[in-house]
């Protein structure tokens, strides 16, 4: 609309332009002033015009980012449904589906001792066996390492929070994973500590491993 109103002001302006040429009582003042807005017109159309182009390369975009990560997310679903995500099988692991994720997760006392923060040197074929998946199924897929405890207060290891306990043990397999191939700028951490408890203490202790969209 806005664009239809300048081209309507352009015109008028030139049709004015014109009048004025025509005109022996207009003064050159008064002609170069309609000359100057009728320029100012067309500068302003301009750039409404570049506004608009702009606007519809940007829609275009979203949309065919939106498709893709629509693509991206049936692709995720349907190795879940069918059972080949490709994690299946590895010891101390589950697999699930997640909104638009996969989450691996892992259970903390296949990874940790009580308290503690060190991989299980017998945690690392198990690692090992996930790392190898996210490279040859997801090499393109952002990855969150999420980090979860049971409600135990903590009262042996240093650690002074749950919360605390969680990020360090997250922090742990990112490094690991990150160590051995994984992109350290498609995976990041997080803690959650107590949060999102699973039926038992045991269960509740883990780290989930989850693949993005993306």
């Amino acid at each position: 609309m806005q664009t239809r109103r300048i081209a309507t002001f352009t015109l008028a302006a030139l049709t004015l332009g014109a009048g004025l040429t025509g005109c022996k009582n207009v003064s050159k003042a008064q002609y170069d002033a309609a000359v100057q807005e009728n320029s100012e017109l067309r500068d302003r159309l301009a750039i409404l015009q570049d506004n608009l182009r702009q606007g519809n390369s940007q829609s275009q975009s979203l949309e065919s980012e939106n498709q893709r990560l629509a693509a991206e997310n049936a692709r995720l679903q349907a190795m879940v449904d069918a059972g080949q995500t490709g994690f299946e099988g590895i010891d101390g692991t589950s697999v699930a589906r997640r909104g638009n994720a996969i989450a691996v997760t892992v259970a903390g006392d296949v990874l940790f001792d009580s308290g503690s923060v060190a991989l299980k040197g017998s945690s690392k074929a198990s690692l090992d066996s996930v790392v190898s998946v996210l490279r040859s199924q997801y090499p393109n897929n952002p990855i969150r390492v999420e980090g979860y405890t049971d409600t135990d207060p903590i009262r042996k290891s240093k650690w002074e929070t749950n919360e605390r306990l969680s990020a360090e043990r997250a922090m742990a397999v990112e490094e690991y994973l990150v160590s051995k191939g994984i992109d350290n700028d498609r995976v990041y951490s997080a803690a959650f500590g107590p949060a999102e408890q699973r039926g038992s203490k045991a269960q509740s202790r883990r780290v989930e491993i989850v693949i993005l969209a993306g």
